[in-house]
């Protein structure tokens, strides 16, 4: 007669890794966008949690004879990876708060539009192309990866077996927030400065000659030298981002 005492200790550990796994990939950016259907973001944390199953059940708690110590195994990892995962997205605000800014400084920020990446139904159009096309770095330049090896790395960094670090947890959210925010802004640097110069300009003639009206003649060439410098910039603002995108994934893997 074939046992099936294994049975209910296997389904134990999938679970457990399905629910940090899930957790994550259901906030990481790129993989747990809500443009990608849901359907197939549950099939590939299911497959997901499959190849992890022999990496990382080694590391997890035996299965326990009280059902409530099994309920608190379970929260323990959902915890973990929505605060993993929502960490991760906070790096994505980088690339949305140099959109606002940049919108604001060539005159474009009345221009707005649906932002599938930060699930707002309304913002900057800049922003939401800078945050499609980080997203689509991510994958061309094969970061994803990274991810899913930093998904793997973290049952070394937050172990199943210790209580949760929610002290240090709060302290990495505090920085991936200010780095987001350091790093938006870096990104939008060159375009501060010509908001300066140009809105300096504009009130210097405004006080020359009060009867020309300086806002409909500078206005246009702010527009258009601003999308030439976008233009102009681009690829090196997205580079920032990513090696930012890149560093930040670095605070979960082992080396």
């Amino acid at each position: 007669m074939i046992s099936l005492n294994w049975l209910p200790a296997t389904a134990y550990f999938y679970i457990l890794i399905f629910a940090r796994v899930g957790s994550i990939l259901m906030l990481l950016p790129a993989l747990g966008e809500m443009s990608i259907p849901a359907r197939m973001r549950l099939g590939f944390a299911l497959v997901f949690s499959l190849v992890l199953y022999p990496l990382v059940s080694p590391a997890l708690p035996a299965l326990p004879n009280d059902p409530l110590q099994v309920l608190v195994y379970l929260l323990h990892e959902l915890a973990i990876g929505l605060i993993l995962g929502a960490i991760t997205r906070l790096v994505t605000l980088a690339t949305s708060i140099a959109g606002s800014v940049i919108a604001f400084q060539t005159g474009l920020s009345g221009v707005q539009g649906a932002d599938p990446i930060n699930g707002g139904p309304q913002g900057a159009l800049v922003g939401a192309f800078l945050s499609l096309l980080g997203v689509t770095l991510i994958f061309a330049t094969d970061l994803h990866h990274v991810a899913l090896m930093a998904i793997r790395d973290s049952y070394l960094v937050f172990s199943p077996k210790e209580p949760l670090m929610v002290g240090d947890a709060a302290q990495m959210a505090i920085q991936s927030t200010a780095s987001a925010f350091v790093i938006g802004i870096q990104m939008a640097a060159p375009f501060i400065v010509l908001g300066l110069v140009f809105y300096l300009g504009m009130g210097l003639l405004a006080r020359m000659m009060p009867q020309l009206q300086v806002f409909f003649v500078i206005m246009p060439a702010t527009i258009w030298v601003g999308l030439v410098l976008f233009a102009l910039l681009l690829s090196m603002m997205m580079g920032w981002y990513l090696t930012h995108f890149q560093s930040e994934l670095a605070q979960f893997r082992v080396h």
